[in-house]
C-alpha cells in the first residue's frame, strides 16, 4: 500500500500530470474531440459533403459539355443534306428505288 502512494505522488509531480488534469485543458480537449469528430456538424461530416459537392460539381460540367455536343448536333441536323445522311447512315434508310446492301466482316458479327 506504501508503494502505490508513493507511485501516485511520483505521477502527481509529474508536470505532464498537472497540465492534463487541469480543468480547462480536459474541457477543451472533449470541446476539440467532440466537434472533430461526434457532432453531427462534425469536420468528418462536412470533409465528405464538401467531396460530394465537388463531385456534383464535375457532374454538372460534363453535363454541360454533352448539352453542347447535342445542340451541335441538332443544329447539323437541320441541314436537310446532314439530315438524310443521318438517317441513312443510322437507320438505314433508303430512296424510293434504291437498294441498301449491308455489308458485315467475320470478325464483327457476334457469335
Amino acid at each position: 500500500m506504501n508503494s502505490f502512494k508513493v507511485f501516485i505522488k511520483k505521477i502527481q509531480a509529474n508536470r505532464y500530470f498537472k497540465i492534463f488534469t487541469n480543468f480547462y485543458i480536459i474541457i477543451s480537449l472533449f470541446f476539440i474531440i467532440w466537434m472533430l469528430f461526434i457532432d453531427t456538424n462534425s469536420y468528418l461530416f462536412h470533409r465528405s459533403l464538401n467531396s460530394e459537392i465537388d463531385q456534383l460539381i464535375q457532374k454538372r460540367e460534363n453535363l454541360k459539355k454533352e448539352i453542347d455536343k447535342d445542340k451541335k448536333f441538332i443544329n447539323d441536323l437541320k441541314d436537310p443534306d446532314n439530315y438524310e445522311a443521318f438517317a441513312r447512315e443510322k437507320f438505314f434508310m433508303k430512296k424510293d428505288g434504291e437498294e441498301i446492301y449491308i455489308l458485315e466482316y467475320k470478325d464483327s458479327i457476334k457469335n
